[in-house]
């Protein structure tokens, strides 16, 4: 019996695991050495585990449940008494920029209606221009102005 034992334990030797690479050149040189290859693909390889199935449904019906409205954008009004305000004083975009402290981009969103209205920009402009550009009465001129 102790001979049976003596066979079967093997001290020194790690059992063998196999190996998982990415390596083409570790699999050919595995396939050379006639080892056996398998190849396994992942299922869910590159995916993001959260986003699967009915999450995506449930994120679909937040969306159509609270449907955010874009933020109020400049009324063509305003743009129109900024833009007349500018052409009496003789000024360009840019000059008019530089008075207000402001891009010309910003001033030429505001003309365009494509801004999202901001008290300081329009408070400046409405002291350049001496146009009333918030509330009612949009385009008249201001008491005390300048002109």
């Amino acid at each position: 019996m102790s001979d049976d034992w003596d066979t079967k334990l093997v001290i020194g030797h790690k059992k063998q695991v196999p190996k998982v690479t990415k390596k083409d050149s570790d699999i050919n040189a595995a396939r050379r050495s006639g080892a056996v290859v398998s190849t396994d693909r992942k299922i869910a390889g590159g995916t993001n585990k959260a986003h699967q199935g009915t999450d995506h449904q449930r994120i679909a019906k937040l969306d159509r449940e609270d449907e955010v409205a874009p933020p109020p954008k400049v009324s063509p009004s305003v743009g129109r008494a900024i833009q007349t305000g500018r052409m009496e004083l003789k000024l360009s975009q840019k000059d008019l920029a530089q008075k207000i402290n402001e891009k010309p981009s910003v001033l030429q969103d505001y003309e365009s209606g494509k801004a999202i209205p901001n008290a300081q920009i329009l408070s400046k402009l409405e002291r350049v221009l001496g146009v009333k550009l918030r509330g009612t009465d949009i385009g008249k001129k201001l008491e005390g102005s300048k002109k």
